[in-house]
């Protein structure tokens, strides 16, 4: 039981529940109330077994990169979170690269089963990138100066670009069925895959530059050249604060198109449990100088994601 518990924390079983949901509620929430069919039933139903397939291998993808960065970073995080440590203190290093190699090679076949079943290949060959930019990224980019980060903000960015690709990329007779008669809202659907997947870029780059000053004890003693060591920890607050009050400023703007909508209750869940807190996390960035206030804030802005992806909701409200 113990090595099935340290498992499931190798592979952030949390993070992956996250994708899930961000995946469901952008296909239920969003892209089912962008959809008119003259039909009694939802035309993309046949489509929903794929999109389990998608979402399956968008996990099984994730799940392997934490595997290998946990792989990667043994030293380090002997410094900066020994009581958190699962490989080689309960997982043997083979044993964890060979889940690594299972789960990934699981998850591309899962793709290129997308790519002939549906003419997507796109899906198949961005399975690969993503599973070459975390193993590059485990290796060699999180020790580089801000392209680790940037990298982890994309890629959570294209949980939900993902949808969108397949959904809308390369639409045809194969994906959809020569019979199917129904429209789907693509210059809306696009707007909102934009809106989203820029809150996940920005509040995840957020997240790993707060994360970066957690952890710089264990980073600087292994070589790191990460924000904080490199151009110290004033100026890697600096660049979080621009960035927080960029997703603020637009968040604001967006409630004020939400308000001409009618969307009352919506604007009040965004301001009561998305900016009030980030705004929050902006004043306490300001006085957290230990790791302890670093990790606080990073516990924080996770929870702030997950309101943002609860925030989907809405759209199936109002719809």
């Amino acid at each position: 039981m113990k090595l099935v518990t340290a498992f499931f924390r190798l592979i952030r079983w949390s993070n992956l529940v996250f994708i899930v949901v961000t995946q469901v509620l952008f296909y239920y929430c969003i892209v089912l109330s962008l959809v008119n069919y003259s039909t009694s039933s939802n035309p993309l139903q046949e489509q929903e077994w794929y999109l389990i397939l998608l979402t399956i291998s968008s996990v099984l993808i994730a799940a392997a990169g934490y595997i290998i960065n946990d792989y990667f970073d043994l030293n380090i995080d002997r410094v900066n979170k020994p009581d958190k440590l699962v490989v080689e203190k309960i997982i043997k290093r083979r044993w964890a690269i060979l889940w690594h190699w299972i789960l990934s090679f699981a998850g591309i076949t899962l793709g290129f089963f997308l790519a002939f079943s549906k003419q997507q290949w796109l899906i198949a060959f961005a399975n690969i990138g993503c599973t070459i930019l975390l193993w590059v990224y485990s290796t060699s980019f999180k020790k580089k100066l801000l392209i680790g980060n940037v990298i982890i903000s994309l890629l959570t960015a294209w949980v939900i670009l993902v949808f969108f690709v397949y959904l809308v990329a390369f639409p045809s007779e194969s994906r959809f069925g020569p019979n199917t008669i129904f429209t789907l809202n693509v210059a809306k659907l696009f707007k909102l895959s934009i809106v989203y997947s820029g809150f996940a870029f920005i509040i995840s780059l957020v997240r790993e530059v707060i994360k970066d000053m957690e952890d710089m004890e264990g980073d600087a003693k292994y070589g790191c050249k990460t924000m904080p060591i490199v151009w110290g920890v004033p100026a890697a607050k600096v660049f979080t604060a621009v960035w927080l009050v960029v997703l603020v400023g637009a968040l604001v703007i967006l409630q004020f198109y939400a308000l001409h909508l009618g969307w009352w209750w919506s604007v009040a869940y965004c301001v009561i449990t998305i900016i009030t807190p980030l705004l929050w996390v902006l004043r306490k960035l300001y006085t957290a100088q230990i790791p302890a206030d670093f990790h606080q804030l990073s516990s924080a802005v996770k929870l702030i994601m997950l309101a943002g992806i609860l925030s989907m909701v809405f759209f199936k409200i109002y719809s």
